[in-house]
């Protein structure tokens, strides 16, 4: 049966044997060459040199995405919650369908808004959303997924802690330092900027306090910021660790 061939050749689950179907390793192999097509498109002196091939090339990447798409959607209806036209429109609104769909619209939209500049370079930008099909072949994003929801409580407490963090700090730097540095620090929401730069420990140094009040609570920031990047890490770690032990083994 040919509607049983290809959901057994693209639909990972289908599989009885471990590793990729070589239909899907090929479908991988076309995700990494466009996207890697979107970013050498992005170098204007390689598009002079060639002004035809990437067109080209981004016309067949999109029209292999179509066929692959209409044959998921074909095939679907082997699993018995997609069969039907309630279905075939419950699988078209399923998480993976609505991420290929994403992979291929973008292409079609650039010719509604081909000649505003900004509209096109962000359809190029999505177009680098392909990647995040390669995770429907991988069993480690089921993992992260599994590992994420286990750990929301903690993930989302330590998120609250970071925010608290933000907010006092941008506080304490507006308090001490509004009168000497008004345009950097002359409110909360500008004193903000900095307290996200130190608390993430990246630092930029666009903007640093002068008082010596301010560099002490800068210091204090700083150290702090080193346990809130920590935090989420840990969490993290230690939950993909528990969902990757909890994973049967592959047969």
């Amino acid at each position: 049966m040919i509607k049983a061939a290809i959901y057994r050749a693209l639909a990972p689950e289908a599989r009885q044997a471990p590793g990729l179907s070589w239909t899907n390793r090929v479908i991988c192999v076309l995700i990494l060459l466009s996207a890697l097509t979107a970013i050498l498109e992005t170098e204007r002196t390689l598009v002079a040199q060639a002004p035809a091939l990437f067109p080209f090339l981004e016309t067949l990447f999109v029209a292999l995405f179509l066929i692959e798409y209409l044959a998921r959607l074909y095939a679907a209806g082997m699993e018995p919650r997609y069969r039907g036209l309630k279905g075939r429109l419950r699988y078209l609104f399923s998480f993976w369908a609505l991420v290929d769909l994403a992979a291929i619209l973008p292409y079609f939209l650039g010719f509604v808004a081909h000649d505003n500049a900004f509209i096109l370079r962000l359809f190029r930008l999505v177009r680098m959303l392909r990647l995040a099909r390669l995770g429907r072949f991988s069993q480690a994003w089921h993992a992260l997924s599994v590992a994420l929801s286990s750990r929301a409580h903690e993930l989302w407490l330590s998120a609250g802690v970071a925010g608290l963090l933000l907010l006092f700090s941008s506080c304490c730097l507006y308090v001490v330092e509004a009168a000497a540095q008004p345009e950097a620090f002359g409110s909360v929401p500008r004193a903000l900027w900095w307290s996200i730069a130190t608390l993430t420990t990246v630092g930029y140094g666009d903007v640093t306090p002068v008082t010596a009040l301010g560099k002490v609570f800068a210091g204090l920031t700083a150290v702090a910021g080193i346990g809130l990047i920590a935090m989420p890490t840990g969490i993290l770690a230690a939950a993909f660790s528990e969902a990757l032990h909890r994973r049967p083994p592959s047969s």
